[in-house]
């Protein structure tokens, strides 16, 4: 029987774990020809996460479990434990049970027909309609800039083939935008269109920092735009601020008397200037941060402790 790995990023999920493996056991009933591990990887729980999942995987043989030294974040961890995954096909999918386990069937039929990948996209989300609304800008504007097409309301829930799994491997990155990568590789993909749920129990480990840090890593990976626009904007601002200079100077000429030197226009000049020197210059920031990053070559997570592998 081919088997599928089912692999999920947790920490502090000590609510939903439990729940998470009935779940995906019960989704994986409705595949008798197929054998399955599920692999979840605890990024330094401290609300009793680890020791919950210690106990499922005594009860659960196919209940495989990874901890890791501390908490290496949203994106290195998850990504990780894809690598792990020793299945034909890999699903990855929250623990915080919004990416319904329900779906693996309908995955799983694509995958046998000639996907690639199932990409399961966001078509509506029972959050905040107006943090659902600036979500789907946010990706609307990527797109945009992106140098590959990528796939809208995409957050890295769906199955992949092994195929795909040994390409993002063979990039050796060490701070992965994975949602990018299955772009990048170009194979066929289909799209699975859900809701996804509210968060039932817990409290999410999405904050500004974190959104901020995956938006800023799609861009320094996937577009150069943003470094370009510095140099035309800038440009265009010296162009515009030497024509203003020769207007102001020769009007100050003309009516010598009436026309005061003012220090309202300089302050609001040197302000605007500032700003966007500042700007740009984190961008630039950034896309160094992103070099640097890949220079050190660190791994991608320590662990600790492997259960049931």
């Amino acid at each position: 029987m081919k088997l599928i790995s089912i692999v999920s990023g947790c920490y502090n999920e000590v609510g939903n774990v439990e729940d998470l493996v009935a779940r995906v056991g019960q989704a994986m009933q409705q595949q008798p020809h197929y054998d399955y591990e599920q692999i979840i990887i605890d990024n330094a729980s401290t609300d009793g996460t680890q020791e919950l999942l210690k106990k499922l995987a005594k009860k659960n043989p196919k209940l495989k479990v990874i901890l890791n030294a501390r908490n290496f974040g949203h994106v290195r961890s998850p990504y990780h434990g894809m690598m792990q995954g020793s299945g034909e096909a890999i699903v990855y999918l929250a623990s915080d049970l919004q990416d319904p386990p329900e779906l693996i069937p309908e995955m799983v039929s694509k995958w046998e027909q000639g996907a690639k990948a199932v990409v399961c996209v966001k078509e509506s989300s029972e959050e905040r309609p107006l943090f659902f609304k600036m979500r789907r800008l946010c990706y609307s504007i990527f797109d945009r800039l992106a140098n590959v097409e990528t796939i809208q309301n995409f957050t890295g829930f769906g199955l992949y083939d092994r195929t795909i799994i040994n390409h993002c491997r063979n990039m050796q990155d060490s701070y992965p935008y994975f949602r990018g990568m299955i772009s990048e590789i170009g194979l066929p993909i289909v799209e699975l269109p859900y809701r996804q749920l509210v968060r039932k129990k817990g409290i999410t480990k999405n904050n500004f920092y974190t959104l901020y840090d995956v938006a800023m890593l799609g861009m320094t990976n996937y577009t150069k735009i943003p470094l370009r626009l510095a140099s035309i904007v800038g440009f265009f601002m010296a162009l515009v601020s030497f024509f203003l200079a020769c207007g102001y100077f020769i009007y100050k000429l003309l009516f010598w008397a009436k026309v005061p030197f003012g220090t309202a226009p300089l302050i609001i000049g040197l302000f605007f200037f500032a700003s966007v020197q500042l700007f740009f210059i984190g961008i630039l920031g950034e896309y160094i941060s992103a070099i640097y990053t890949q220079v050190l070559n660190r791994p991608l997570v320590i662990e600790k402790e492997r259960v049931n592998f």
